[in-house]
C-alpha cells in the first residue's frame, strides 16, 4: 500500500529530475556571450517602461485566469465525467467525441478572457485585424484542435484498454512521433490556412543567402508572412524539418526596421538552422516524454473512475487522463523554457558573431521591445515560468558584452 502511495510523487520527481537532466545534456556547452548587466533605464525611457508595464503584467493575470479556467473546467468533469462517457459501449468512439467536446469545452470557456486581453492589445495599437477577422481564426483553430483532440483522446484510450498498466509506453512513442509530423507538416498544412506566405526577393535574399553561405548552412526557403494582417508587432522565425525547412520573416519586420537590423534577425534564425536546434528539441521531447506521459498515467489511476470488470477503463476515464497529461506537460513546459532561453541566448551571440554589428544588435532589441510592447525586465518569476528567450535587457547586455570585447 506505502509503494502504491509512494508511486504517483515517485514518478513527478523523476520526470521533473529527467526534464532538468536533458536541460543541461543538451544546453549550449559554448558560444554564448555572457551579458554585461545593464539597467532598463538606460535604454529606455521612464514613458515606455511604464507603457510595456501597463500592458504586459495585466495580461499575465488575463493569461494566468485562463489556466485557472481551463483547470476549473477540467476538475469538473474529473469530478462528474459527461454522461455520454459513462458506461458507452463503444468506448473508443465515446473518447474521441468527448475529446472533441473538451477541446472545444475549453475554448468556449476561455474565450472571454481572450476576447478581454485581445481588446487590450488593439487598446495599444498592437492589433490590426477585425474582431470579424480573429472570430474566423478561433473558428478554424477551436476545428483543428477539435480534430487533433478526438484524435489523441481515441488513440489514448485505445492504447489504455489494450495496455492497461503499460499504455504510457506507447503513448510516448505517439506524442514522439506527433512532434515530427507536426514540425514538419505544420508549414505547409496548417501556416497556410490562418497566413499568406510568399517568397523572399530582391536585396534581402541576397542578403540572407550571403549569411547562409557564411554560417554555412542550407537554409531550405526564405518566406514572407503578411502579419500585418495581425498585428503591429515583427519577428521571424525558424520552422519545418527537411524539405520543409524553412526561415519565415514578417512583413513588418521588413517594413519598419533597417537592412542591418533584419540581417541580425536572419543570423540570429540561421543560428537555429546551423546549431540543428529544432532537431535537437524532437531529442528533448523524446527523452523527457516517457518519463512525463508515466507520471500522467500515476495520476490518471488516482483521478479516474474505477476500470470495468475486466480491468480496462472506459471512456469516462478521458477528463482525469487530460487534467494529468496537461499538468504534467505545465511542469515540464517551465523546466524546457531554461532549455529555450540557453538556446536563443546561443542565436543571439551567434548572430553578432556572424554579423560583428554590436550597435545595430542593440538598436534592433531596444526598437522590437517598444514595437512588441513588451516589458524589457519582467519579474524574474515571470521569466522563470513563462520566457522562452532571455529578457531584452539581458539581449542588450550580450551585445554590450560583444561591443566591449571587440574593441
Amino acid at each position: 500500500m506505502l509503494r502504491e502511495r509512494l508511486r504517483l510523487p515517485a514518478a513527478v520527481i523523476a520526470a521533473v529530475l529527467v526534464a532538468e537532466v536533458a536541460v543541461l545534456a543538451l544546453q549550449p556547452r559554448d558560444g554564448v556571450l555572457e551579458p554585461v548587466p545593464v539597467n532598463a533605464q538606460s535604454y529606455f525611457s521612464a514613458t515606455e517602461l511604464q507603457r510595456a508595464r501597463d500592458f504586459r503584467r495585466p495580461q499575465l493575470w488575463w493569461l494566468g485566469a485562463t489556466y485557472v479556467i481551463e483547470a476549473g473546467v477540467l476538475i469538473a468533469l474529473v469530478a462528474r465525467p459527461p454522461r455520454a462517457l459513462r458506461g458507452a459501449r463503444r468506448p473508443v468512439l465515446a473518447a474521441a467525441a468527448g475529446g472533441a467536446g473538451i477541446a472545444v469545452a475549453l475554448d468556449a470557456a476561455t474565450l472571454p478572457v481572450r476576447a478581454v486581453m485581445r481588446s487590450r492589445a488593439v487598446d495599444v495599437g498592437l492589433i490590426t485585424q477585425s474582431w470579424g477577422g480573429w472570430a474566423a481564426d478561433v473558428a478554424k483553430s477551436s476545428a483543428i484542435g477539435a480534430v487533433i483532440a478526438a484524435a489523441g483522446a481515441a488513440g489514448a484510450i485505445a492504447l489504455m484498454r489494450r495496455f492497461p498498466r503499460r499504455w504510457w509506453i506507447p503513448a510516448s512513442g505517439v506524442i514522439v512521433g506527433y512532434g515530427v509530423i507536426s514540425v514538419s507538416l505544420a508549414p505547409v498544412v496548417l501556416d497556410p490556412l490562418f497566413n499568406r506566405f510568399t517568397d523572399l526577393k530582391g536585396p534581402v535574399r541576397a542578403e540572407v543567402i550571403a549569411l547562409a553561405r557564411k554560417a554555412d548552412v542550407d537554409v531550405g526557403s526564405v518566406q514572407v508572412v503578411d502579419a500585418s494582417r495581425r498585428t503591429t508587432g515583427a519577428n521571424a522565425y525558424v520552422t519545418g524539418i527537411g524539405s520543409t525547412k524553412r526561415v519565415v520573416i514578417y512583413d513588418t519586420l521588413l517594413e519598419k526596421f533597417t537592412p542591418e537590423e533584419v540581417r541580425l534577425v536572419v543570423a540570429h534564425e540561421l543560428s537555429h538552422v546551423h546549431h540543428r536546434d529544432v532537431p535537437h528539441g524532437l531529442l528533448y521531447l523524446a527523452i523527457v516524454a516517457p518519463f512525463g506521459m508515466f507520471a500522467a498515467a500515476q495520476l490518471t489511476r488516482r483521478l479516474a473512475p474505477d476500470p470495468d470488470d475486466r480491468g480496462k477503463p472506459g471512456a469516462d476515464a478521458l477528463p482525469a487522463l487530460a487534467l494529468s497529461t496537461i499538468l504534467m506537460a505545465a511542469v515540464i513546459g517551465v523546466i524546457s523554457n531554461q532549455l529555450s532561453r540557453a538556446v536563443e541566448a546561443r542565436a543571439d551571440s551567434y548572430a553578432l558573431q556572424l554579423t560583428g554589428e554590436p550597435k545595430p544588435f542593440i538598436g534592433f532589441e531596444r526598437r522590437i521591445s517598444i514595437q512588441n510592447v513588451g516589458d524589457p525586465d519582467p519579474p524574474r518569476l515571470v521569466t522563470f515560468l513563462l520566457g522562452t528567450h532571455p529578457p531584452t535587457v539581458k539581449r542588450i547586455g550580450m551585445g554590450v558584452a560583444y561591443e566591449r570585447g571587440a574593441r
